[in-house]
């Protein structure tokens, strides 16, 4: 994790309550994605869950509903939870790096993904899964802090805050690249075993 974002993290004190949390998350107006947004994603699923899926930020569909993935993307998300994973969507907890739509699907800035990320780190903690899967490079990378192609990383069992974190590609990329598919169904398989 950039230093700075884990100082942020750090010293921001946020509720231990996740619902009070997203109180504070839905007024947020800490960077500039607030004057752009029609609505923040907070995140959704099981505050218990054992698997907890991060992207990097809403696009047009979740700023218009207010929940993640369920553009093409999170559609073919869920397809991959309940298909290959064999759980209910419901039953994962999948959140964002940014809580608000970057202009035109752009990748959020250092700046916006700092500000934002103590609220991630927050919904960690108290949802306490085993197991977080990096959803594409800018996940990983506001994760880790480590620069290397997601290409070169998914599929790896990595230990992130005493859990497991395994990268893989985002659902979006594969909507462009359906070869990779097959990368990502082996994956899910090393995510179901671990389960």
């Amino acid at each position: 994790m950039d230093p700075i974002a884990f100082e942020k993290s750090q010293t921001l004190d946020l509720p231990d309550d996740l619902e009070k949390l997203r109180e504070i998350v839905l007024s947020c107006h800490l960077c500039d994605l607030a004057k752009t947004r029609k609505n923040v994603v907070f995140g959704e699923g099981n505050p218990k869950a054992k698997l907890m899926f991060i992207g990097e930020g809403p696009g047009a569909t979740e700023d218009e509903t207010g929940r993640p993935f369920v553009g093409r993307a999170g559609q073919l998300l869920t397809k991959m939870i309940e298909n290959v994973l064999e759980i209910p969507r419901s039953e994962v907890y999948i959140a964002n790096i940014v809580k608000c739509r970057p202009p035109n699907n752009r990748v959020p800035t250092p700046q916006e993904a700092q500000t934002c990320i103590p609220y991630l780190m927050k919904q960690i903690e108290i949802i306490d899964p085993k197991i977080l899967v990096a959803l594409g490079s800018t996940s990983y990378r506001w994760l880790t802090g480590d620069t290397t192609p997601i290409s070169k990383v998914r599929g790896e069992t990595l230990t992130f805050q005493g859990r497991i974190l395994i990268p893989t590609f985002h659902p979006s990329f594969l909507l462009r690249n359906p070869s990779k598919k097959r990368e990502v169904y082996q994956d899910l398989l090393k995510i179901k075993e671990l389960l």
